[in-house]
């Protein structure tokens, strides 16, 4: 069915989609936090509810934010960075309003939205929202880019400004000693050897700090394809996603 929207914030961007199981336990329902793609400058929340169907059969709430494109914030990172993270403090605060379960959120993204969910991952929460420091319980970054430097020397900084200070706050791999939760990383064999490169130098960083990961290859599928997998149970992502969650196959 349709979600409900709802207002995370003060500009007619800040809303998210939730899409409400109705299998939750008397305690609450976990809840899954999508960061959607689209090179930080194209895509909207409603273009995701194909992947709701797989985590409110198994339980689970499904939150998808919709946020400014990068070149609405003047190609600041920064503001875009500051209302994902103002939508999962929102999803927090107000997780039993929801039916759900503040004890037990996660995140996950694709591609830019991996990136973001990254920089979720990395921030610390109790200096900055009051929040716990882990207030999140596990993330799944699929196809993303973690080091922004490197972005900065593509063609995408045309509308993106990638100063140094950028590079610094927003680059997950510079910021490992704020991760908490316990990462799945995917990429397929197929993406272009950058987005590769990201995720298995990502994953040896933040193997070598001690942290808890996984990484997952999805043999013969792209950048796109890939994704998909999210929405089926049987699928890489998708069973990897519920396991992380301790959830049924759906």
């Amino acid at each position: 069915g349709a979600p409900e929207r709802i207002a995370y914030g003060g500009t007619p961007v800040e809303s998210l989609d939730v899409y409400a199981s109705r299998l939750a336990s008397p305690s609450g329902a976990p809840i899954n936090i999508f960061i959607h793609g689209g090179a930080w400058r194209s895509g909207f929340a409603k273009d995701y509810g194909f992947l709701a169907e797989v985590f409110v059969r198994a339980g689970a709430h499904f939150v998808v934010p919709d946020f400014a494109w990068v070149q609405e914030a003047d190609g600041s990172l920064h503001s875009v960075a500051a209302q994902v993270r103002r939508a999962l403090a929102w999803v927090c605060g107000h997780a039993k309003e929801l039916g759900g379960d503040p004890e037990r959120i996660y995140v996950s993204g694709h591609s830019s939205g991996a990136h973001l969910a990254g920089v979720l991952l990395t921030t610390d929460w109790k200096r900055d929202f009051g929040l716990p420091a882990d207030v999140i319980k596990g993330g799944l970054c699929c196809s993303g880019v973690y080091e922004l430097k490197p972005v900065g020397l593509s063609s995408r900084n045309s509308y993106l400004k990638i100063t140094a200070d950028v590079e610094q706050a927003l680059s997950p791999l510079r910021n490992l000693a704020q991760v908490q939760a316990p990462l799945l990383l995917a990429y397929g064999s197929l993406e272009t050897p950058e987005f590769q490169r990201q995720s298995v130098d990502f994953f040896a960083a933040l193997r070598e700090a001690g942290k808890p990961v996984q990484l997952l290859l999805a043999e013969g599928y792209n950048h796109f394809e890939i994704l998909e997998t999210l929405a089926s149970p049987y699928g890489l992502l998708g069973r990897a996603a519920l396991a992380q969650m301790r959830l049924g196959e759906g």
